[in-house]
């Protein structure tokens, strides 16, 4: 099942963006290096339209490197696009940001007039970090827990950037349903909007498929589990995750599993390849238009049906 989570202050959020987007040069987007694509706002793309965007892929100290590799060539196919990695870890990386908004807006260099940026993203994505770097003081709220900033804000950084700060967004329905449990399986969506015994078991599945030495050196298996149910009860036992009678606590160790991901203690992680992605959208594309030719059927029922009473009538 799809997870959900689309605050009131989002829908608010995305009407004032849309509003202040003509007056915008230049787009940052920030996503999660471990799901660029799954943390990519599609409502985003389109209130952006062709105006240039740099895509930054933070966190990158907690994602494969290779397959992080592999995104940056992916995204930057895409007109206008300037994709890098970054972790608010080493604020050198960030602060290299208006050197890249500069080479995709010159015209505004010649000029001599501020480049007017709006950075987005969603919730829990590392973007106050990014804006207080930027600025050089504590100016955004954040936070280890989703939706920290709740109104816009303009952030002259003096260095002939202006910058719009929003707050993260998410979108009302995500269609891929493994794209929403990797938002949980990150901390995306707060931990109170789903199950963590769901997303654990989602995120096992994965390990065990992707990073399986990784997932047996971590919790010091001799074997790799046979699905994903078996590796939680191999990490209960291993980590002492027991209820009494020595039956495993399923809550406890889906914690435990998804806090030491989040925390890159596994290991450097991704979700999602670019490869995967493509098939996924394929996939998402097909039920949408079943979906679709079954709505519409209804409709032209309900058509038929109320035509046929009035002649009856």
């Amino acid at each position: 099942m799809a997870i959900q989570w689309y605050p009131g202050h989002m829908h608010k959020a995305r009407k004032e963006i849309e509003e202040a987007m003509p007056q915008v040069d230049l787009v940052i987007e920030v996503l999660d290096a471990r799901i660029p694509y799954s943390s990519e706002n599609p409502m985003i793309a389109q209130l952006r339209g062709d105006k240039p965007c740099i895509k930054l892929l933070n966190k990158a100290d907690l994602a494969d490197p290779e397959i992080t590799a592999q995104w940056i060539e992916y995204l930057e196919q895409e007109q206008g696009v300037k994709a890098s990695a970054i972790t608010t870890l080493q604020p050198g990386m960030v602060k290299r940001i208006p050197d890249i908004c500069r080479k995709l807006v010159p015209h505004r260099d010649i000029t001599e007039k501020d480049i007017r940026t709006m950075i987005m993203g969603i919730p829990n994505v590392g973007k106050s970090t990014i804006i207080n770097t930027l600025a050089g003081r504590v100016i955004a709220k954040t936070g280890n827990e989703p939706a920290v900033t709740k109104n816009q804000q303009r952030i002259n950084l003096r260095n002939g950037i202006v910058l719009s700060d929003t707050p993260g967004i998410l979108w009302p329905k995500v269609d891929n349903e493994a794209s929403s449990y990797r938002l949980a399986v990150t901390g995306a969506i707060k931990d109170t909007a789903m199950e963590y015994e769901d997303v654990a078991l989602f995120a096992a599945a994965y390990f065990l498929k992707a990073y399986p030495d990784a997932i047996c050196e971590r919790y010091k298996l001799k074997e790799l589990p046979k699905d994903d149910m078996a590796l939680l009860e191999a990490i209960g036992r291993s980590r002492g995750a027991l209820r009494p009678g020595g039956r495993i606590d399923y809550h406890k160790v889906s914690e435990l599993l998804l806090h030491e991901y989040r925390s890159g203690q596994i290991g450097l992680l991704t979700l999602e390849t670019p490869a995967m992605v493509e098939i996924e959208k394929v996939e998402v594309a097909r039920v949408l238009a079943e979906k679709e030719a079954i709505k519409q059927q209804k409709i032209e029922l309900e058509r038929l049906k109320r035509s046929g009473k009035r002649h009856n009538d």
